[in-house]
């Protein structure tokens, strides 16, 4: 029977993903940045109650649903620690591991073989502290996000928060509110909202499998210029200082609605990088000085690693790791050990876990068979390249996917990836509503391997289970039609132009 440990040890399902006092977890405000139709598991619906941007809150209610429902915690081992992951005697025949494992209770460490281990720790494994000049003169509090758990206590001051993306734009927002923030980034940022067109989610809007033709028909020059227009109609990156030098999907995006709200009514300033730190303030690269500052809050990152790995089955060197889809490491002779998680997508991280552990189930159990070395090396080296001419150099940009390129990916594995020709052949309607409507999780368990009789229903309930929440009171519909036919109207538009660019140049 499997056992499910952990590293670091937690004391319910929800890994870091809730509040919880005393343990390394997100900050008591977090919203999760994707909604709720795009970040649950294939074959399990978030209930349409909650809310599309869940508080951390509800993501744990979630977790526990799933775990009920699937009568999972039976198999799952709390308060035991792994302490390290070593091949076992017989690997090379069996494929099996060895496992020291710690009750953090008893305090009793034991020897476990298991057959396959998936390591699901993520990439926020370790915090990442710059070396300022003169911090260890300063005299104030300085936090890590990865610590930083609410404002309290930061009331009045003065705060000076480093790094602009989701977390030091949460942490600059939230802190606003009670003290006066300072804003230091090194090369800016661009400003997603959260809510979007028509004050729909904005991965319900964007990820369609209609604009990833339109985005490989056109250069990525044409779909970098849209979305800069598309940001700055919101408010001018350039007027509040958050203007990078780079184009918008050349870095990971910071999603934040309330951002230039805190910059307009001066909470929040916007300064750039910092040059040293004096015994009460800062001093940044531009000469402007601040003094009096009280705290510094460092939203800086993480470096990620395996600490309970000998280095001989996975090695990180400066926050790259060598995996074959991001989930397996080439030089294994058998496809036992999978890394689930490890990456920074553009878009929703739980359904591409899931993508990744049905993958790995089927690879453990020997239903498919991963490729050569030469191949897998081959794959790694080519996305590398690939992320290296779109993204501008940076610790954080080492590991980055697409949703729907990489989902579909996995799913290519699994033997689940939607065929749109044969689905328009037997079912049109539906493959009009995946093609143009958002590519939600539950497309990729319409067919085989582990497919939901319950999918095709959800794929048409989407918005159904969008709209309950808000509907909390009754107003006249007086568009649902149009905008309908509009979106007909609009794709057909859009793909015409995309060919037209094809053709012509």
């Amino acid at each position: 029977m499997p056992i499910f440990c952990s590293f670091p040890p937690y004391l319910t399902i929800n890994g870091c993903s809730c509040f919880l006092t005393g343990q390394a977890c997100v900050a008591r405000s977090t919203v999760i940045n994707t909604s709720k139709e795009m970040m649950c598991y294939s074959d399990f619906p978030i209930p349409k109650e909650y809310p599309n941007y869940m508080h951390n809150t509800y993501v744990l209610k979630y977790f526990h649903l799933y775990a009920d429902n699937f009568g999972l915690k039976k198999y799952i081992k709390f308060n035991h620690e792994v302490i390290s992951v070593n091949k076992a005697d017989d690997y090379k025949a069996s494929g099996r591991w060895a496992l020291e494992v710690k009750n953090l209770q008893t305090k009793e460490v034991t020897s476990q073989t298991f057959d396959g281990v998936m390591l699901c720790t993520g990439h926020h494994a370790e915090k990442n502290i710059p070396k300022f000049p003169g911090i260890e003169e300063f005299k104030g509090k300085v936090v890590h996000t990865h610590d930083y758990k609410d404002q309290r206590g930061y009331e009045g001051k003065r705060v000076v928060v480093i790094g602009v993306g989701n977390s030091g734009g949460d942490a600059a927002v939230e802190l606003g509110r009670v003290a006066k923030v300072f804003l230091s980034t090194r090369r800016g940022t661009w400003i997603f909202n959260r809510v979007f067109q028509n004050g729909l989610p904005i991965d319900i809007v964007i990820f369609r499998r209609v604009n990833e033709t339109v985005k490989n028909l056109v250069p990525l020059s044409w779909t970098n210029a849209s979305t800069t227009k598309q940001l700055n109609k919101r408010f001018d990156h350039a007027l509040y200082g958050l203007k990078p030098n780079h184009a918008v999907w050349q870095q990971h995006p910071t999603a934040n609605d309330d951002l230039p709200n805190r910059i307009i009514c001066g909470a929040v300033t916007v300064k750039p990088d910092i040059r040293r730190f004096t015994e009460n303030g800062v001093e940044f690269v531009d000469g402007s000085v601040e003094n009096d500052i009280d705290a510094v809050v460092l939203a800086t990152g993480y470096i990620f690693g395996f600490p309970y790995c000998d280095p001989s089955i996975i090695k990180v060197d400066n926050n790259g790791v060598d995996l074959y889809k991001y989930v397996f490491p080439p030089e294994l002779e058998r496809p036992t050990l999978a890394v689930l998680g490890c990456f920074q997508p553009i878009g929703a991280l739980m359904p591409i876990s899931e993508n990744q552990a049905r993958w790995y189930t089927k690879a453990v159990k020997g239903e498919v068979k991963l490729p050569s070395k030469d191949l897998m090396w081959r794959d790694i080296h080519m996305k590398r390249e690939a992320m290296a001419r779109r993204y501008v150099t940076s610790q954080r940009h080492t590991i980055q996917v697409d949703f729907i390129p990489y989902m579909d990916e996995l799913a290519e594995q699994i033997g689940c990836k939607p065929n749109l020709a044969k689905i328009f052949f037997r079912d049109p309607k539906l493959a009009w509503e995946m093609y143009t409507g958002p590519c939600t999780p539950y497309q990729y368990r319409l067919s085989g391997p582990g497919s939901w009789e319950g999918a095709r229903d959800a794929i048409f309930t989407v918005m159904d289970r969008l709209a309950y929440p808000l509907a909390t009171r009754k107003v006249p519909d007086e568009s649902q039609t149009n905008t309908g036919n509009f979106m007909k109207v609009f794709v057909i538009v859009l793909l015409a132009v995309a060919i037209l660019y094809q053709l012509l140049f």
